[in-house]
């Protein structure tokens, strides 16, 4: 069943694309999947996954023409959430949420892999901290939420 599904996938992509499109799996040495996910051609394609040598999940999301797109799940070995946000053609871009002991630490805005934007600094499940960034610099810190408001149009 487990084949003829993934069968089924990759004339499915082959007929849509137009091009061959396989799912590959790669190993550790002792046989523990280390990746999986479809190549076209000779680049990464559509969904992967990757895991930790103990088998637990390190990070998946899509592939285009090679480069990490659209929305990605970062894993620590115990499994708990490490990062999140969204690729454009490889680059970190729009909010990310960083991650510590399973819950929200940071919400930081990124353009082309570089801070820039607001970081949301969270303790507790509530913002303590805000910062702007500009092309990685840091621009201003408020711990006054009033303040920030006050001085930041949105």
């Amino acid at each position: 069943m487990r084949i003829a599904f993934i069968l089924f996938l990759q004339l499915s992509l082959t007929s849509m694309f137009g091009q061959k499109a396989e799912y590959v799996k790669s190993y550790y040495e002792d046989n523990q999947i280390k990746s999986e996910g479809w190549i076209k051609g000779t680049e990464k394609s559509n969904y992967w996954k990757y895991y930790y040598d103990n088998g637990n999940i390190k990070k998946e999301g899509r592939y285009k023409n090679g480069k990490p797109t659209k929305y990605w799940y970062f894993y620590n070995e115990d499994k708990s959430k490490l990062e999140e946000g969204h690729f454009i053609k490889g680059f970190k871009f729009k909010w990310w949420i960083l991650y510590e002991k399973n819950k929200i630490a940071h919400k930081i805005q990124y353009d082309f892999n570089k801070k820039n934007g607001y970081c949301l600094c969270y303790a507790k499940g509530k913002i303590f901290k805000v910062v702007r960034y500009k092309n990685d610099l840091k621009e201003g810190e408020w711990t006054d939420l009033k303040k920030f408001k006050k001085e930041n149009k949105f």
